[in-house]
């Protein structure tokens, strides 16, 4: 058996998308053109799709899912993940081929744009709890003033 030294192209794989929310029409539609713009992007090709009725939540009926399942195929494995992080799919399940050869060029490429990504959901939580802290601290200086003000009167 020859080992190819080249990346593999045409990767297919299954993504399961989930929509969440109310009214059941708009998740349905939502999913449809998550699919749509799927499709649109560059080295995607959707192959299958099966969009669920929406449902209701047991215990939350207000609110409803609805599930679609996608067959895609992609050029290369770095649209893939390019896949995974702006559509965030549930579950993916790679269907073919059974095995991937990447280069170093594909994995740097690969590792650099999950690393990059990972940086920013870093930079957006730290933010986060930063202003969470503001809050809380400008809250209990309130708090503060009325409980004071209370036992003056």
């Amino acid at each position: 058996m020859s080992l190819n030294k080249e990346e593999t192209n045409g990767i297919s794989a299954i993504m399961m998308m989930e929509a969440l929310g109310k009214p059941p029409e708009y998740l349905v539609e939502t999913l449809e053109n998550m699919i749509k713009q799927m499709g649109e992007e560059k080295g995607v090709k959707v192959k299958e799709k099966k969009i669920s009725e929406a449902c209701s939540i047991k215990g939350q009926e207000e609110f409803c899912t609805c599930f679609a399942e996608v067959e895609i195929e992609v050029e290369e494995a770095f649209q893939l993940l390019l896949l995974i992080f702006k559509y965030m799919p549930a579950h993916i399940d790679v269907i073919y081929p059974e095995k991937i050869f990447i280069t170093n060029n594909g994995w740097n490429q690969i590792l650099n744009e999950l690393a990059r990504r990972l940086h920013g959901y870093d930079e957006v939580a730290r933010m986060m709890l930063n202003e969470k802290a503001i809050l809380e601290k400008k809250l209990r200086e309130i708090l503060g003033e009325k409980g004071e003000k209370k036992k003056d009167n």
